[in-house]
Parts: structure tokens; C-alpha cells; sequence
């Protein structure tokens, strides 16, 4: 092999090498841009997945509230109702109570609301027929009892007794002005009790205000029986 040759033969050796250092070098930098490649959309996925568990955390958690919130809402409802029913059966009752009963009640409540002795009680239509005057007359001689002086026992159980009892009754009346209420024409469109009008003036007695009344005060009470665990 002739000087030219040999030169030319190391030449391509040379350059093979060459060639074979710069494909190794550009693998590796190909594997490390790879790698970083795989490295980063590893990052960037598992970043990805992080929020979005988070937010599904998150939505799973505001489900979860709102269903126990419209529970609570429901739940509240529901006992709300109860309660509504049992003041309702309280109420239905105080209106079937018998005529004596009915009577004396209505008779305790005029005392406890009159003030002059002289009011007016209004009814419903049914009850003015039905109860109105004697509840009027039971609470004015109530009424008068309390003001007139007491006969001696063994002459109020005489028929004299008697007598004299409504001639003192009378004029305890005319003199004290109490004892003088008197059974209004009006009607009005209540389920029982009444309303007792003093001029302008009117205290409400019906049975629905007394009964939202001690609903207001027993509400508490009621639920604890009600709803015990």
C-alpha cells in the first residue's frame, strides 16, 4: 500500500470515529431530552391528576353538604308539620268539648279577660246560639259574687235565701257597675272562644290565638316529646 493509501485509510478511520462519537453523543442527548421529556409530562400529569382528585374532593364534599343540608331542611319541614297537626288536634278538641264543659271554660276565660265588668262578647254564629248566654249570665253572677257580701249560710238555703240573693246580686251590680256583660248581635268567623269588645276595644280570646300563643311558648317542650330519641 502506496503513502496515499495509507493516508486515505486513516482518514476514514478517523472519520468512522468521528461519525461514531458524534451518534453517541447525539443518543445520549437524545436519551436525556427523552428522559426530561418523560420526566416533565410525568410532572405535569401527575399534577394534573392531583387537581383534578382535589376538585373532585372538593365537589364530592359540597354534594355532600348540600344533601345534608336539604336533609336538615326536610327533616325540619317534616317536624314542623307534626307539630302543626298536634296544636291543630289541641285546638279541634277545645272546640268539641261538651256544652257544660265548653260553657265553664268560656265562662273562667271572660272573668280572667274582663276588666269593667262591662264588655261585650262576640261569638261565632254557631256559639252565640249554642253557649252565648250562659256564658253571659254565668260570668256576670261569677262576676257579682265577687263583690256582693255573703248571706249567712242558713239564710241562702232558704227559698228567702234565694231570693235575697239576687235582690244583693242586683244591686251589687247597679252599684258596682260590674257584672254587666252583655251578649253582642256581631258574629264573627273564629272556630271558638270569643272576643270581648269594650268600646273600640277588643281582646282577642278565641281558641285559634290562644292556642298559637302557647304553641309559641310550648313549641320547645312539645318537640322534645315528640321527637325523643
Amino acid at each position: 500500500m502506496d503513502g496515499i493509501e495509507k493516508i486515505t485509510a486513516r482518514i476514514n478511520a478517523d472519520l468512522e470515529q468521528d461519525v461514531a462519537r458524534l451518534k453517541a453523543e447525539a443518543q445520549q442527548q437524545s436519551d436525556a431530552i427523552l428522559a426530561d421529556a418523560r420526566a416533565q409530562a410525568k410532572r405535569t400529569g401527575d399534577d394534573i391528576l392531583a387537581r383534578g382528585r382535589k376538585a373532585a374532593d372538593e365537589r364530592q364534599e359540597r354534594l355532600e353538604s348540600a344533601a345534608k343540608m336539604e336533609r336538615r331542611k326536610l327533616t325540619l319541614a317534616a317536624k314542623q308539620e307534626v307539630l302543626g297537626e298536634a296544636f291543630d288536634e289541641a285546638l279541634n278538641r277545645l272546640c268539641s268539648l261538651s256544652d257544660d264543659e265548653y260553657i265553664k271554660l268560656l265562662t273562667e276565660l271572660a272573668l280572667k279577660a274582663s276588666t269593667t265588668g262591662k264588655e261585650k262578647l262576640i261569638f261565632s254564629q254557631k256559639d252565640r246560639s249554642r253557649v252565648g248566654k250562659q256564658v253571659v249570665v254565668a260570668a256576670n253572677e261569677a262576676l257579682v259574687k265577687q263583690r256582693a257580701p255573703e248571706l249567712p249560710g242558713e239564710v241562702s238555703k232558704s227559698k228567702v235565701g234565694a231570693l235575697l240573693e239576687k235582690v244583693v246580686g242586683s244591686t251589687t251590680a247597679l252599684v258596682t257597675g260590674t257584672g254587666m256583660l252583655t251578649l253582642s248581635e256581631e258574629t264573627r268567623n273564629i272556630k271558638g272562644g270569643f272576643i270581648m269588645a269594650d268600646g273600640a276595644v277588643e281582646l282577642n280570646c278565641t281558641f285559634e290565638t290562644l292556642v298559637r300563643l302557647q304553641r309559641e311558648k310550648l313549641e320547645k317542650e312539645v318537640a322534645k316529646i315528640l321527637f325523643a330519641d
